[in-house]
């Protein structure tokens, strides 16, 4: 689906939401208008040095969760410093454009900043995004009780509103020109730059330096060089090649926040508990999801196109089997993969696959498995990337031992590893391209091996997807290899006697 599309839903979604949002507000009817004036000024005076205690008052049936430490972190850099870039990469679900409104919204009333440019890819866009303002001018009878009318006589339509307060806020559109954009003698003080990349766009390089000259040179540079200036660019990362990647260079401040964090935790856990992601989740694809809640863009089929799936041999018929496994120590989000391999002829057979987010006990089980799997058919040697917490993982071995009553050989692979890019390239993609590695075909369905595809599959030399997979699908070919070599007797080679008269 294209973002274009899921954007306009996003924006129809978000429409309804706020119609939704102010008849209950209106309905509840939360405002005192018997109390006076001190009582309001206190009130407000109060609030307004604790922005966060402001959010909640004036948008309490918004505020609805408890805000992440990053939510905050950002919001005080954004409150504190008049002149200020900060940009704000930030996944789907995470209210980037919501706080980012509430911000606006509360610098606007205290008379902090007074002109606002909201620009997003398109001119619809960026109306849906001042919709909500609009709204909250007309019809949030908390911020009208305590900070009147806010409802101009002119100059109040969709893409444009002057408030009674002085405040004015223009919606604009990728392309179009703000230039002379003024508010009386004042030059725009603040800028809102949201969901400004599409994917069509940042599929080509030249469109997406286009959009980042106009935006430098026809909204950024409309300031008033003495004024500061405040720039919230909020976004995801959705390509290699984007404006806000462009934006996150010149930051002042910029925090990238994904939907679950290194440790695999949900980043906001007040609102998206870790079974609400793993539903969300269940129903995209994984480049997908990385796209839209990881900042990480994936192009699938750089290096690996599609891979081989095939019937492999009885297990009696292969000489011996390897079984590698990576066990990734260096972040605990990492993906735990083992890969079960035999040579027959001049093809490498992956004939079991593990492959997931799991504990280095739930990985042990699965070298059990294995031997299970090959029920002494034939020779079985376990190899493993030794870590450098080795003896922790010595005493995992022991207990794993213990509960299967069984003692598992697993070696150390020591050697010494060249980048792991290159070696996954240099090595399985010859072999997968010439129909050499074949994959159990009856694994091709199953979740660890979707997720080994997966990961072939989005293999590149800039990608920051996760290649545990591919890795111990190398290992294991690698010391298949280097076991063929040590079990062949070298050829005897003759040469004759270097005095014999008759050579």
């Amino acid at each position: 689906m294209e973002r274009a599309q899921v954007d306009n839903r996003e924006n129809k979604r978000q429409l309804s939401f706020w119609d939704r949002y102010y008849c209950d507000v209106e309905s509840a009817d939360p405002v005192d208008y018997a109390e006076s004036s001190e009582a309001i000024q206190a009130r407000k005076k109060r609030l307004e040095a604790e922005p966060e205690s402001w959010f909640k008052h004036y948008f309490d049936k918004y505020c609805t969760a408890e805000p992440a430490p990053f939510h905050k972190r950002s919001t005080r850099r954004v409150l504190n410093n008049p002149e200020w870039y900060e940009v704000r990469p930030w996944a789907r679900s995470l209210a980037k454009t919501g706080r980012t409104m509430l911000e606006a919204l509360y610098l606007s009333l205290t008379g902090k900043k007074k002109m606002w440019l909201v620009v997003s890819a398109t001119n619809n866009a960026a109306v849906n995004l001042l919709n909500p303002f609009k709204l909250a001018f007309e019809r949030n009878k908390r911020i009208i009780h305590d900070y009147g009318e806010q409802q101009g006589d002119s100059m109040w339509r969709e893409d444009m509103l002057l408030t009674r307060s002085g405040a004015m806020f223009i919606a604009l559109g990728a392309g179009n020109t703000p230039r002379g954009i003024r508010n009386e003698e004042l030059r725009p003080d603040a800028i809102i730059v949201d969901d400004f990349d599409t994917d069509e766009d940042c599929r080509n390089p030249d469109i997406v330096d286009k959009k980042w000259d106009w935006f430098e040179r026809a909204v950024y540079a409309t300031r008033d060089i003495p004024k500061p200036l405040l720039v919230i660019f909020n976004g995801n990362i959705i390509a290699e090649y984007c404006c806000i990647k462009k934006a996150m260079a010149l930051a002042g401040g910029c925090e990238v926040v994904n939907i679950r964090d290194k440790r695999g935790k949900s980043t906001w856990p007040a609102k998206n508990s870790e079974a609400d992601i793993d539903k969300a989740l269940s129903k995209i694809s994984a480049a997908a999801a990385q796209n839209e809640y990881f900042n990480n863009p994936i192009v699938l089929g750089k290096v690996f196109k599609a891979l081989n799936y095939g019937k492999t041999r009885p297990l009696g018929q292969y000489k011996f089997l390897v079984a590698y496994t990576d066990p990734s120590y260096k972040k605990n989000a990492d993906f735990k993969a083992t890969a079960l391999v035999g040579r027959y002829k001049s093809e490498y057979h992956v004939l079991q696959v593990y492959c997931d987010r799991t504990t280095t006990a739930a990985m042990l089980d699965w070298q059990f498995q294995i031997l299970e799997y090959v029920a002494g058919k034939t020779a079985v040697y376990f190899y493993i990337e030794w870590p450098w917490i080795d003896e922790m993982l010595k005493v995992e071995i022991e207990k794993a031992s213990k509960r299967h009553g069984q003692t598992l050989a697993l070696r150390a692979d020591d050697r010494k590893k060249p980048d792991k890019f290159y070696r996954i390239e240099s090595t399985l993609e010859p072999l997968n391209r010439d129909g050499k590695l074949i994959f159990n075909q009856r694994l091709k369905d199953t979740p660890h091996m979707k997720a080994m595809a997966f990961q072939f599959l989005a293999l590149s030399p800039k990608s920051r997807a996760h290649d545990d997979g591919p890795d111990a699908v190398e290992g294991s070919i690698w010391r298949v290899n280097k076991k063929f070599k040590q079990s062949v007797v070298p050829p005897r080679v003759w040469a004759p006697p270097v005095n014999d008269k008759r050579f």
